[in-house]
């Protein structure tokens, strides 16, 4: 509510300034990849299009499409399509589409070739879209065959050319394969959403799967336009560059949140205030609230070399109170922190991404959740040493073979990053709904990852995705060696001679094979191949998980459960 009563105060103080503004591209991996392929095609970063702090504005995107059709440089067929794609779908603000339809029906649905119903005047812009997602599968496990039946709709538009907003809402009934019932059983979660439940009428058994519903939504403006924009509602956001973050991902589910985006100059500075769930244990009653506030700084040094300061501050009060000195847009929050007296949370980090040679992109993160330089010095494995690194490299056109991409990206997280102490540990951990808001796998692992895409024919896609992790695990009731970030790290056994993978040491191979053709805007048809390979200092752990499924989706993203 504190939140609403922000943004409210916000639009406001300057009514007069208001711009247009429209809704936000959704999380969506696959699309992401299309966008940061041609912005490291064209050998420069695109004005309005900060790549590091998503979801991505409709209009940056369009932009960027545009200037890759008006540069004159010869396109592939593939590449074409693509550009084209990104166009229609971000019809509003695109200058060189036509997006009408030749075969409307009954003159009134899909006049568009993306929109089921669209309205375009002056004054008011609007898009409906179905979503729907129908996938099953076999596995080589005993449980139940895993499916995914999704139904919904999505709605965007602008009113009067100054307030964007968005709606989306799909009710869903999936058949989890194994290791993510297992997730859901020892988590209460269900990854990327929040409340769920059983499909039996009575118990709490998922052997006949779960349902749920996803609803996000927003309202957005421009402040000052094309300069200041402001989001307000209910959905999710991500910071860096790489296939995972470790600063703030889509891993868990949609939240509260306030969002205040400044571009100027070479900078884009984003400001977000948050408020989560710290726990979702029990029914009939009012879960307690936390409050995640977060800063990223964009700098485009070059044309195309950017960096980015963040930093956040995770909190919460058994009076469910908030502390305002947090809304304080230019201070760093550890002084804010230690000036209330709290232990909160208080987390800082850089990134970077590089784009050379209009191929290659190098990128990475660094996260200090504590930083003692002693401590760090000493390398005697202090478990207050919490730190996270990613670095990774995208490769546009391997060796010039056209519309063949290639990415590797590896991570490191040491023992207890993102968890926290105390009696109200759970109010102040980098967690939302019990589920990490970074990396999905928590803490006290090392993972190295491989992708490759290759587009053979406008409508074709095929990706090969290969994860190799280790990972420390506890093992008896009362163990905590670090991994899992809803312990209170105090609980420790050792406070030194820590390092990644101590514990119950599990090795895991993860391989994903899917190939999608799209049908005709956003309409795809999938298959996906996957085998799991989980290797465990415990044996009766172990486990070989295989999996096939095939499916439809419209206008929604695949349900990834990479973990």
């Amino acid at each position: 509510m504190k939140l609403f009563f922000l943004a409210v105060g916000l639009a406001l103080i300057a009514p007069v300034l208001l711009r247009a503004q429209s809704a936000y591209v959704p999380a969506n991996s696959d699309y992401f990849h299309l966008v940061e392929r041609y912005e490291i095609k064209r050998g420069k970063f695109s004005e309005g299009l900060h790549l590091s702090s998503r979801p991505l504005a409709r209009k940056g995107v369009a932009n960027l499409a545009d200037s890759v059709l008006a540069s004159g440089r010869a396109l592939s067929p593939v590449d074409r399509f693509n550009i084209f794609y990104l166009l229609n779908d971000n019809s509003e603000w695109a200058d060189t589409t036509d997006n009408r339809s030749r075969r409307p029906i009954f003159k009134t649905f899909y006049q568009t070739k993306t929109d089921l119903f669209r309205v375009s005047t002056k004054d008011f812009d609007l898009h409906v879209s179905p979503v729907l997602h129908l996938m099953a599968g076999n596995s080589n496990e005993d449980r139940n065959r895993p499916f995914i039946n999704s139904r919904g709709a999505e709605i965007r538009g602008m009113i009067a050319k100054r307030v964007g907003f968005y709606t989306y809402l799909t009710e869903t009934a999936l058949m989890p394969v194994g290791y993510t019932a297992d997730f859901i059983g020892l988590y209460g979660a269900m990854p990327y959403e929040n409340f769920w439940k059983t499909r039996e009428a009575t118990g709490n058994s998922l052997a006949n799967g779960v349902t749920f519903l996803t609803a996000r939504g927003y309202v957005a403006f421009d402040i000052i336009k094309d300069k200041m924009a402001l989001q307000f509602g209910h959905d999710k956001n991500q910071f860096g560059n790489g296939y995972r973050s470790l600063i703030l991902s889509d891993f868990a589910g949609n939240y509260t949140f306030l969002k205040l985006n400044t571009k100027i100059w070479k900078l884009n500075y984003t400001n977000l205030f948050t408020q989560m769930n710290a726990e979702t244990s029990g029914t009939n009653r009012v879960y307690p609230k936390k409050h995640g506030v977060f800063h990223h700084l964009s700098l485009n040094v070059t044309k195309n070399l950017n960096i980015g300061l963040f930093e956040s501050v995770m909190f919460g009060r058994t009076d469910n109170a908030f502390e305002f000195g947090y809304l304080n847009p230019l201070i760093f929050y550890r002084s804010v922190e230690q000036h209330v007296g709290s232990g909160d949370n208080s987390i800082i980090g850089a990134d970077f991404r590089w784009n050379l040679f209009k191929s290659l992109q190098v990128y990475g993160q660094v996260i200090l959740d504590e930083w003692v330089t002693s401590e760090v010095r000493a390398g005697n494995g202090w478990a207050g040493n919490k730190q996270a690194i990613q670095l990774g490299f995208k490769y546009i056109d391997v060796f010039g073979a056209a519309n063949l991409d290639f990415q590797a990206e590896y991570n490191l997280v040491r023992p207890y990053t993102y968890s926290h102490f105390g009696s109200t540990f759970l109010l102040s951990n980098q967690a939302h709904y019990n589920q990490p808001l970074a990396h999905p796998l928590g803490a006290n692992f090392r993972e190295l990852i491989f992708i490759l895409r290759h587009q053979p024919s406008p409508r074709f896609n095929v990706t090969a995705k290969l994860f190799l992790i280790q990972k420390g695990e506890d093992g008896v009731p009362g163990d905590n060696f670090g991994g899992n970030i809803f312990k209170d790290y105090t609980t420790r056994p050792s406070e030194y001679g820590n390092q990644v993978g101590q514990g119950i040491r599990a090795d895991l191979i993860f391989g994903d094979f899917t190939a999608s053709y799209q049908l005709r805007h956003n309409l795809f048809i999938d298959f996906k191949q996957v085998v799991r390979r989980y290797r465990s200092d415990n044996p009766d752990l172990n486990n070989t998980l295989v999996f096939s499924q095939f499916g439809i989706r419209l206008n929604i993203q695949q349900r990834l459960q990479e973990f």
